[in-house]
């Protein structure tokens, strides 16, 4: 989704300085980290204004369409930091090259699909593919660049993520009004190519010889367990009692999320997820406000466009060009903030922040089929663009200033997964909402705004309970 490539950036900070720049070509590999990450930010935006069209085209609705979402954000969740360990191991080259393909051969069995089952297929190996291409763009912009260099290569970066993120949903609306939904797909096959074509003869394929293997089964029980919670909250929430089945599912979920955190613990360094982050509250309350802030957003961001399509009567292209306010403002306010979070530290902006995106998700239950856009759902989105611009750049920098220079790309990378983990968890509860129509829409839309405005409220809190008044960059970490 377009919400996430302002939690990504802290992955290309973090990495460690290159030994010697690489001025013949740094323009070029710029160039190829935003192709590749481009795929990724692009779908999750546009996928948002299709899910209408899918689910009439393919007669499903409900906890189906909810999975056209998840069956992408589960594999990038759980599988995010196993992509960027795989490039140390590996190359990143390789792997950026490898992803960007699956990703590329996944849409194309995208927009290919019969039926909701093969479409299921192909984005869950669009997930894959983004798992592997995402961390290692990122890396691979992080460790050209240094100094000043850096920080230019990195706002390029994010300026061209965000002028994705505006453009997607309008420029996706208008391919699924004319041409169709599977055309939303076929668009991620030139970045793709020109993506590969860049790495193979401008990137080198480094890697860290030294680096610890793969954690196959803690990615393996990350997997299963978002899988059976997601399955089983999705389930749950698009029918009127839990079933046995359902209730087992979120029961062997929670199970292996738990075993996953048991096994970490026990790898140590040679685990996904460091479990030794935690010895900080500053990391704990950071992990807290990330998860429930991107839950709510990413949830708002689903379900806006369908109540404006199913409700409303918007086109898609209509609908695409209704969340315009929020990738404009969280672009425009985030440099000012970041700057102010330096000077005052990030607990008053990340208490603030979530605080007023509640109110934002609490302001769009106004949203009805007749009322109008403008004293509706605009002054909404409004709201809450301005609380996101307020806490994406302090989130940014309080993470990596949570934990000693040692582990600033693993706390990155995880925070960066918590916050799929957020939108995977927000989808799944959207069943019943997704599943309804016209006036009986209303209610359950409702309930999922004051859900998200509860959430967002709660992530202020975490940032008002857990983390210190001043934050001082790579003193707060762990051992």
């Amino acid at each position: 989704m377009a919400a996430y490539p302002s939690c990504d950036r802290a992955i290309a900070g973090s990495t460690a300085l290159p030994a010697e720049a690489t001025p013949d070509h740094a323009r070029w590999i710029l160039t190829t980290t935003i192709l590749a990450s481009s795929l990724a930010f692009i779908d999750g935006s546009v996928i948002n204004v299709a899910l209408p069209a899918i689910g009439r085209s393919l007669d499903e609705s409900g906890g189906a369409l909810a999975w056209v979402v998840n069956a992408y954000l589960l594999p990038l969740s759980a599988l995010l930091l196993t992509g960027g360990v795989a490039g140390d191991l590996y190359g990143k080259r390789r792997l950026l090259v490898v992803g960007t393909a699956l990703f590329a051969l996944a849409s194309l069995g995208c927009a290919l699909a019969p039926n909701m089952a093969w479409l299921f297929a192909g984005r869950v190996l669009q997930g894959i593919g983004a798992a592997l291409l995402l961390p290692n763009s990122l890396a691979i912009l992080g460790a050209t660049f240094g100094g000043e260099a850096r920080g230019r290569a990195i706002g390029i970066w994010a300026a061209v993520g965000a002028a994705a993120g505006a453009a997607g949903p309008v420029v996706g609306g208008m391919l699924i009004d004319t041409v169709g939904w599977r055309a939303i797909f076929l668009i991620n096959l030139p970045p793709a190519l020109g993506a590969i074509v860049l790495a193979l003869r401008y990137v080198p394929n480094e890697r860290d010889a030294g680096h610890a293997p793969l954690d196959l089964a803690g990615g393996a029980l990350a997997t299963l367990g978002l899988a059976a919670l997601t399955w089983g909250l999705t389930v749950l929430s698009a029918s009127d009692r839990a079933s046995p089945e359902t209730m087992i599912a979120v029961g062997a979920g929670v199970a292996c999320l738990v075993l996953f955190v048991v096994v970490e613990r026990r790898l140590g360094d040679r685990a996904m997820m460091r479990t030794a982050l935690f010895g900080s509250s500053d990391f704990i309350g950071l992990t807290l406000l990330t998860l429930l802030l991107y839950g709510a957003l990413s949830g708002m961001l689903v379900l806006v466009p369908y109540v404006l399509i199913e409700s409303g009567n918007y086109s898609a292209t209509e609908a695409g060009a209704a969340l315009l306010p929020l990738p404009l403002v969280i672009a425009l306010g985030s440099s000012t903030m970041g700057g102010l979070a330096a000077r005052i530290g990030p607990r008053l902006p990340l208490t603030v922040g979530p605080m007023i995106a509640a109110i934002g998700c609490a302001m769009t239950i106004r949203i009805t089929g007749d009322a109008s856009y403008w004293t509706t759902a605009f002054p909404a989105l409004l709201v809450l663009s301005l609380g996101m611009a307020i806490a994406v750049a302090p989130l940014t920098t309080a993470v990596l200033s949570s934990v000693d220079q040692q582990h600033t790309g693993v706390a990155s990378g995880f925070n960066s997964a918590i916050a799929r983990v957020g939108g995977l968890i927000a989808t799944a509860l959207l069943g019943g909402a997704l599943a309804a129509h016209g006036v009986a829409l209303a209610a359950p839309f409702r309930a999922a705004a004051w859900a998200a405005a509860a959430a967002a409220l709660a992530a202020g809190a975490c940032a008002y309970a857990w983390i210190r008044r001043k934050q001082e960059s790579g003193n707060a970490g762990v051992a």
